[in-house]
């Protein structure tokens, strides 16, 4: 299993909460990944994008991987064409934002896949992963969501589940920092 624990991580746990979103933004990022999904017929998936200050990020928006990739989600997984991330690195230079961390769902719990494992979305260290479990047929506890932070040669950091809601913040309605 090519995975982490906290014990085998090079300098400790990362800090917490490493992720903010606003409420509405996370609600609306579930409601689109599940809409894309056709309802819990298929994995769909979001690049997020923002700021990093801190070594914290805040999301300030979303990019469906189908938006950029229309045929990313035919096979009722995802398998983005690499071809495509020049637009995703497009929209950062306009923005001047960038990927902070992506999303995807699975039909049942948020485990990764052995081809999660192998291709990270963003072969960067330090890139993050969530998972969103049960296809975000229905908004998911944190500690529901896998998390999972890319050490680079396909080493991963898995976020304990007790660690879960304090790794990603979801602000609540009106309030912002």
């Amino acid at each position: 299993m090519n995975s982490s624990t906290a014990a085998t991580m090079p300098h400790g746990p990362p800090p917490s909460p490493e992720l903010y979103c606003a409420g509405p933004l996370w609600e609306q990022l579930i409601l689109s990944l599940r809409e894309r999904g056709h309802h819990g017929k298929r994995e769909s998936g979001a690049f997020l994008l923002g700021q990093r200050i801190d070594g914290r990020a805040r999301i300030a928006e979303f990019i469906l991987y189908d938006d950029l990739d229309p045929h990313s989600l035919d096979r009722g997984i995802v398998h983005f064409d690499g071809r495509y991330y020049g637009a995703l690195w497009d929209r950062c230079r306009r923005t001047g934002r960038i990927v902070v961390a992506d999303v995807h769902t699975h039909p049942y719990g948020a485990r990764q896949s052995s081809s999660d494992r192998a291709h990270p979305m963003i072969a960067t260290a330090g890139h993050i992963a969530l998972i969103i479990p049960d296809f975000a047929l229905q908004p998911p506890p944190l500690r529901t969501i896998g998390m999972y932070r890319y050490l680079g040669a396909q080493r991963w950091y898995t976020v304990p589940r007790a660690q879960r809601g304090a790794f990603l913040q979801i602000e609540p309605r009106g309030v912002s920092a």
